[in-house]
């Protein structure tokens, strides 16, 4: 089974959470934590994604959402290399809001992974048109939802089937392409 790595944006995912309950359904999930949820530096926040994923012994995918997004896509390239796939969700625009400035630019170099965007036609906090052009420039496959918010719990997406049902293709591509002894 893959080790799957839960990724928060800006403020942490709390319990109600997609990310927290499938976090809690899943037996190979690792939530990513920070040091300062509040406050994210790009330095500190990649150097914990990097760290994280270098200590997982088997193929890696990455669940991200908002800055975690963006956060991923900083990986250095000898770290990015051990992910298997990204499900990408309602990546954040940095350079909309002053607090998460240290992470623009976003990088716009294809992902060594496969990966799928997740965005919605109404995220208050990114664009959709910037969404979709960070899949183009990542390489990502892209999922456009209407009107879904910024799909987190404030949008009314608690467990998100959905989205589930996405992750589970990721796990069985990679389960399929890199087999790993029990």
């Amino acid at each position: 089974m893959p080790h799957v790595l839960i990724v928060p944006g800006w403020r942490n995912s709390g319990p109600g959470h997609w990310q927290s309950l499938w976090e809690a359904r899943l037996p190979h999930a690792q939530r990513v934590v920070q040091d300062d949820w509040n406050t994210p530096t790009r330095s500190a926040w990649v150097a914990r994604l990097a760290q994280t994923i270098q200590a997982c012994d088997k193929p890696v995918v990455l669940v991200a959402h908002s800055l975690g997004c963006i956060t991923a896509a900083h990986l250095p390239p000898g770290v990015a290399a051990r992910v298997r796939s990204a499900l990408l969700v309602a990546p954040a625009d940095p350079e909309r809001r002053g607090q998460l400035a240290n992470f623009a630019p976003v990088p716009h170099q294809p992902l060594p992974f496969r990966s799928i965007v997740v965005a919605s036609d109404n995220d208050p906090f990114c664009p959709v048109r910037l969404a979709t052009a960070y899949s183009r420039a990542w390489g990502s496959d892209l999922v456009k939802l209407v009107g879904a918010g910024h799909i987190n719990v404030d949008s009314g997406h608690g467990d998100w089937p959905l989205g589930w049902g996405l992750l589970q293709g990721l796990l069985a591509e990679v389960r399929e392409r890199w087999p790993v002894a029990a």
